[in-house]
């Protein structure tokens, strides 16, 4: 039976980089994953996007959605995505039975250190600085809440374990609850 898991924590967090090393542990064991991440969908959904309330719910249930006919299909899902509220990460546990959350734990001013020093990808920029000069009031942690998974599979904490730890225990969780199975 396919699954979904939802990576989530604030922004620079590490998420992303550590749902690479998550797929990567996978992949060796036979497992495959499909990643739906965020700032891809966006891209499709919102080109412009504003961040409010309303688009991020849009966004996430969209995401949801997506992950739901994907794990229907025999496919794991794993969902790269800040998800800073609980009831948008409740949706997608409210769609897919087989759905767990995995915790990129972080200090806030690691997040923003990491965030500010971002060179590529397709993660916005600058998001902190915009929250703390006014320009944006929308950030995750720092001008809304962000709501940390209450029974997370795993709690990674980023600032003192490198991608690969973090990915290993995080994958390792996953096979323990879902099997080697492949779909």
């Amino acid at each position: 039976m396919a699954w979904a898991v939802w990576v989530t924590g604030l922004p620079g967090s590490g998420k992303t980089t550590i749902t690479g090393a998550i797929v990567d542990v996978l992949k060796a064991k036979g497992v495959h994953v499909r990643v739906l991440n965020v700032d891809e969908v966006r891209k499709v959904l919102t080109p412009r996007p504003t961040y409010s309330e309303e688009e991020r719910a849009f966004v996430y249930k969209a995401m949801a959605y997506m992950a739901k006919l994907l794990v229907e299909e025999g496919v794991n899902v794993i969902i790269d995505a800040t998800g800073n509220l609980r009831e948008y990460r409740d949706v997608a546990r409210g769609l897919i039975s087989n759905f767990d959350e995995i915790y990129v734990s972080c200090p806030l001013d690691v997040a923003m250190s990491r965030e500010a020093a971002r060179k590529g990808g397709g993660a916005p920029k600058g998001i902190y600085r915009k929250g703390m000069t006014g320009q944006s009031v929308t950030v995750p942690g720092l001008n809304v809440p962000y709501e940390p998974p209450i029974h997370p599979l795993a709690t990674l904490e980023s600032d003192k374990l490198s991608p690969e730890e973090a990915g290993a225990i995080a994958a390792n969780r996953i096979l323990e609850k879902y099997g080697e199975a492949d779909g």
